[in-house]
């Protein structure tokens, strides 16, 4: 599909956000490893979080999708012991979530399985996750030891492992620390850059903090908690109107029940250190994880520096504040981002395309780039490849309504992977 996006006169209007895909994913997964049934709202729609559904499903999980206004599922859950050996492939589709904390849970519970995926996901490395738990007694086989297929089984015990966690990635720490639910011993995950903490938050996981360090515990003495509750809306998504509200000089747009999670919030705080007119009103719940409605407004903004510490807690969002970034007064640098030429696509190479044909005045290097901002800049219109990636797709949307002319996003239909009514609420939003 190819999608046109014409120059907008303003953007005004409330949006209703999609349900955030990594507390959807977890939620389904806690859920089933609890004694008893849970009731998840909204949650999400996209095609990944379902993707983690059928694989439950096909371990003898039994979820219920209550078709309601609110998305609402019901897991009954299993237990540590309920899952059951898969007559067939567990197929995790495009989504890395669905693989790399499947697979911590496959080779905890010790249950034999082969999970494939998408042509995408088959293409990114697995190594990561398949090294610590081969490590805690998995067996594993890879295709070229480090892409799927991935066959798993575990024949002796389960082993504890202490693992310093080489990146700060919230998908390798998750993988460890579900393995771990199911040993007799403690595994510990030792963190010192912060990374997304959904998992340890919704299984309300033992952690000790010295200084920068944290150490998160897994065992079977951990109770897995009852997972009720009702999944807030994605910041991830609730980003991409924040850079298109403060870059256009007629806006202001609405957004409510985001999630507030301040490990992943980071990109709020870079836009409001380059000056974005941001208001946060908090909400009160009962929740685990914080929520509140935010109001964005054209925004005069500075040029700012991305760096290594502040990458992890921004990681998803830095396709749209290079967008950002090229509407400040100003050079802006990203740097210790290297870890974006292994996501969906090649996220440097993808943006350095798309910052090329609209004009862009930029570098490009291994881990980043440097990009020399203009709040006047105009950018070319273009046909944007989005290398079938939702982030470089949406983010090529807020650009070209910035364009001097109608401009394409080809193979927009990406979208659907974590915002399925992006279009819409675009078309909503400048009519």
């Amino acid at each position: 599909m190819i999608q046109d996006v014409s120059p907008a006169k303003g953007l005004q209007g409330s949006v209703k956000l999609p349900a955030d895909k990594s507390i959807s994913h977890r939620s389904v997964m806690f859920a089933a490893l609890h004694e008893g049934t849970s009731t998840i709202g909204n949650f999400s729609e996209a095609a990944d979080p379902h993707s983690t559904i059928d694989c439950f499903r096909k371990l003898g999980v039994t979820i219920r999708e209550l078709h309601d206004d609110d998305h609402t599922i019901e897991v009954e859950g299993v237990g540590r012991d309920g899952l059951q050996t898969p007559t067939e492939d567990l197929d995790c589709g495009n989504s890395g979530t669905t693989m790399r904390l499947l697979s911590g849970i496959i080779a905890g519970a010790g249950v034999p399985a082969r999970l494939t995926g998408d042509e995408s996901l088959s293409s990114r490395t697995m190594k990561r996750i398949i090294d610590p738990l081969m490590e805690m007694g998995a067996d594993i086989g890879a295709r070229e030891n480090d892409f799927a297929p991935l066959t798993i089984r575990r024949q002796g015990p389960l082993k504890p492992l202490h693992f310093p966690l080489p990146i700060p990635s919230a998908q390798l720490k998750s993988c460890v620390l579900l393995a771990g639910l199911f040993g007799d011993e403690e595994t510990k995950v030792i963190e010192t850059l912060p990374s997304r903490d959904h998992t340890e938050r919704l299984l309300q996981l033992p952690i000790t903090e010295n200084g920068n360090k944290k150490v998160i515990s897994s065992s079977l003495d951990a109770n897995i908690p009852e997972q009720s509750y009702r999944v807030p809306n994605d910041f991830s998504a609730a980003a991409f109107w924040l850079v298109a509200g403060a870059i256009h000089p007629h806006a202001e747009i609405t957004l409510k029940n985001v999630g507030m999670n301040p490990t992943r919030t980071g990109a709020l705080d870079m836009l409001q250190k380059m000056g974005a007119e941001i208001d946060i009103h908090p909400k009160e719940n009962d929740e685990l994880e914080p929520v509140a409605d935010l109001i964005v407004r054209s925004s005069e903004l500075q040029a700012i520096d991305i760096t290594e510490e502040i990458v992890p807690n921004c990681i998803d969002e830095i396709p749209i504040l290079a967008i950002a970034m090229l509407f400040a007064h100003g050079t802006s640098r990203i740097s210790g981002a290297e870890e974006l030429r292994h996501k969906e696509t090649d996220r440097l190479a993808a943006l350095a395309d798309m910052l090329s044909k609209a004009g862009a005045d930029f570098t490009e290097y291994d881990d980043g780039f440097e990009i020399r901002g203009n709040p006047g800049f105009r950018p070319k219109p273009a046909a944007f490849e989005s290398y079938h990636d939702h982030r470089i797709a949406m983010s090529a949307a807020v650009l070209s309504v910035m364009a001097r002319d109608v401009s394409q996003v080809v193979d927009a239909e990406c979208t659907a992977i974590s915002y399925p009514s992006f279009w819409d609420d675009l078309a909503s939003m400048t009519n």
